[in-house]
């Protein structure tokens, strides 16, 4: 399908002699996921579709306590420094972005007034900004009125190198103008496709400037808030034990009317994904559980009880490995694995293509996670006009064995590989829960068979995804050789998702260890891809230039992906939720009901 067809398919939209669904069905099957589509659709000023929870309630309050389990605990509340998912969900029952990504990758306005689009004015042609209007009659928590000065304040704390926020990739390179009270405009370097990043779903959640404007740069993480929250939410903070419990109460005063409807929540830490499961589908004793990474035939076998069912919706989350291609245990300047130091033997390209061909995806797949994901070989999968066609997975131990042959890597005595005195031994981590581990001692067991030898190491979850910069075992520190994770795509566009493969994004001690690109890989051709993305307006140009820098880090087998992870979860049968692939869980707590 050319540009013109589509042209013409959205001139139809607008006239109404098509549907909107059967415009994204022609729109998929050439391969256009719905969220791409719908940005085509915005970009043109058909009226957006809302896949949003229907709520049903006639008044806010009455509901009861709203159970959720995140058995990985939360241990901070500031979402700008929330590099877990687990912290980016509870944060957003207390803050709100401008606007969120409902299930179907549409725009769905929170704070703003209404999405931007080029009829309302929104939008410039250009592509060099985007002006949004702020909902009135908003109080923060403690009473006082929203204002456009606490998106500009946003924009100025994330954007500073001595905050460290974990959200700066999303705000360092624009301009933020206050017009009147409530409205503000974004100014874009240069034309930007895509332009619903800033104060957008998990990056754009706004902080009151009352409570942060002594807190910015260097002082920030002494800020009172980032434990005890005053948002704009439809919960008021209680109390937080990080790493246990967090409790909240209803906001009397939210900005939607007859919101929400529950009048406590409580989200309890700790446990496994296996023990949360449970605790919704067996026993019913909680009402919502988060990222069930739970064998699916465990999953089957608990569903039979009746209680609960299974949320499973896709998502562009992808389970993967990285081969740490610096020094892990060599510390410089005060850090282990700088970009200063170079791996003894993962530096060898060989050593990781031979280890990209000992992971047996499709076991994996089959045995493990069934419908919690797909095996592939690319970083990015959703949507589906962004997931790279030239990469390419195999299984295959005797080639594994012949490349590291040919590259003079001989078997010891011991059975473990070595040349030059270095030894093909590794430590290879990841957080603690079934899945993960069973796929370790499948890797491990074909690696063993290469003579590669690998310690398996297993970090309790809220410690793996901590935030905290003194701990030595968080997954952005890379402290091993070789690690695992699944990583969230935020939006229905990969732009920010591949700011993970960027070189000024490296993680180190200067920033906290919060900079997006864990690996420390770099590739100046990944750069100059990405930054060529992030100007093409030409949509099949732009992702061609994305799909590159995929492929560089891929091909180079630093970023090893195993699963395109659907997001699942499990809910009592008599919870109405929302649950969107391309936002956090919480995105849309205010609507949640009990039917």
């Amino acid at each position: 399908m050319n540009e013109q067809e589509i042209r013409g398919m959205v001139a139809d939209v607008k006239e109404g002699s098509l549907s909107r669904r059967s415009f994204m069905q022609k729109m998929a099957a050439v391969g256009i996921a719905a969220p791409l589509a719908t940005q085509i659709l915005i970009w043109n000023d058909v009226a957006m579709a809302d896949a949003t929870l229907q709520y049903k309630p006639t008044k806010a309050g009455g509901g009861g306590p709203l159970k959720i389990l995140l058995w990985q605990a939360p241990t901070l509340l500031n979402p700008h420094f929330a590099s877990g998912t687990k912290d980016q969900i509870a944060s957003r029952i207390f803050y709100e972005p401008l606007a969120g990504w409902d299930k179907e990758g549409n725009l769905i306005p929170c704070l703003a007034a209404e999405i931007p689009t080029k009829a309302n004015g929104g939008l410039s042609a250009d592509g060099l900004s985007v002006t949004w209007k702020i909902k009135q009659n908003v109080k923060w928590h403690d009473g006082k009125p929203l204002t456009a000065d606490d998106v500009v304040f946003t924009w100025e704390y994330a954007k500073d190198p001595a905050t460290a926020a974990y959200t700066t990739g999303s705000y360092k390179d624009i301009k933020v103008e206050k017009v009147d009270n409530h409205t503000v405009k974004v100014t874009f370097q240069q034309p930007t496709p895509f332009w619903a990043d800033p104060f957008v779903g998990v990056a754009g959640q706004i902080l009151p400037k009352h409570r942060f404007a002594d807190y910015v740069g260097a002082k920030s993480r002494e800020a009172p808030d980032n434990l005890k929250p005053v948002g704009t939410g439809p919960y008021k903070f209680v109390e937080f034990k990080p790493g246990d419990v967090l409790t909240g109460e209803r906001f009397a005063d939210y900005h939607i009317k007859n919101q929400p409807y529950f009048d406590t929540i409580e989200c309890k830490g700790g446990g496994d994904a296996v023990s949360a499961a449970r605790a919704v589908l067996q026993t019913g004793e909680y009402d919502y559980a988060w990222n069930l990474q739970v064998e699916d035939e465990v999953l089957k076998r608990m569903e039979t009880g009746g209680r609960g069912k299974i949320s499973a919706v896709p998502s562009g989350d992808i389970e993967f490995i990285i081969l740490n291609t610096t020094d892990p245990w060599t510390e410089v300047d005060g850090e282990r694995s700088s970009i200063k130091t170079k791996h003894p033997t993962l530096s060898d390209p060989k050593v990781r293509e031979a280890i990209n061909l000992l992971i047996d995806r499709d076991s994996v797949q089959k045995f493990i996670y069934g419908r919690g994901g797909v095996a592939t070989a690319s970083f990015v999968n959703e949507p589906k006009q962004f997931k790279s066609t030239k990469l390419k997975y195999e299984f295959n131990i005797d080639k594994a064995n012949k490349i590291l042959d040919d590259a003079g890597w001989k078997k010891g005595s011991d059975g473990i590989r070595e040349k030059d005195g270095k030894k093909l031994k590794y430590v290879y981590q990841t957080s603690i829960n079934a899945p993960r581990q069973k796929t370790q001692a499948i890797i491990k067991q074909a690696c063993q068979r290469a003579g590669i030898d690998l310690e398996l190491k297993s970090v309790t979850a809220s410690v793996f995804f901590s935030s905290d910069v003194a701990n030595p075992d968080t997954y952005t520190k890379l402290y091993v050789d070789m690690e695992m994770y699944t990583t969230t795509q935020p939006q229905p566009d990969p732009e920010r998702f591949l700011n993970q493969f960027v070189s000024w994004e490296i993680a180190n001690k200067e920033n906290k260890w919060l900079g997006r690109n864990v690996s420390r890989y770099s590739d100046p051709a990944a750069d100059e891809a990405y930054k060529a993305a992030q100007k093409e307006l030409d949509p099949v140009k732009r992702a061609a230039f994305l799909i590159k820098v995929n492929e560089i880090f891929c091909e180079a087998n630093v970023i090893l992906p195993l699963l395109s992870r659907t997001r699942v979860a499990a809910a009592l049968n008599n919870i109405s939720h929302d649950h969107s692939g391309w936002d956090v869980d919480t995105w849309n707590i205010a609507a949640w009901y009990r039917s």
